[in-house]
């Protein structure tokens, strides 16, 4: 259940940041995500560990739980919209 609800808080930071964020300056927020939700991903790993769980399990999930939201937002960065008439 923690890590859906990881998962979740990342694509909601995300929509918000797609959402509200000025196109020019998407790509430093986006880079900016990225290095906050590393920093975010790797307390919650540290967590984990501190609990007893396996290094091995941990990095599988934190790979998600990285790679889900940040892949969503380069996602997001580099989809083209065509211009409307």
């Amino acid at each position: 259940m923690r890590t859906l609800l990881i998962l979740l808080i990342g694509i909601v930071a995300v929509w918000l940041l797609v959402r509200y964020c000025p196109s020019a300056h998407r790509r430093p927020a986006v880079v900016a995500f990225a290095l906050v939700w590393l920093v975010a991903c790797g307390w919650n790993l540290a967590i984990g560990l501190s609990h007893g769980y396996a290094l091995g399990e941990e990095l599988a999930i934190h790979a998600v739980l990285f790679g889900i939201p940040v892949g969503l937002a380069w996602w997001r960065l580099w989809r083209r919209v065509p211009p409307s008439a």
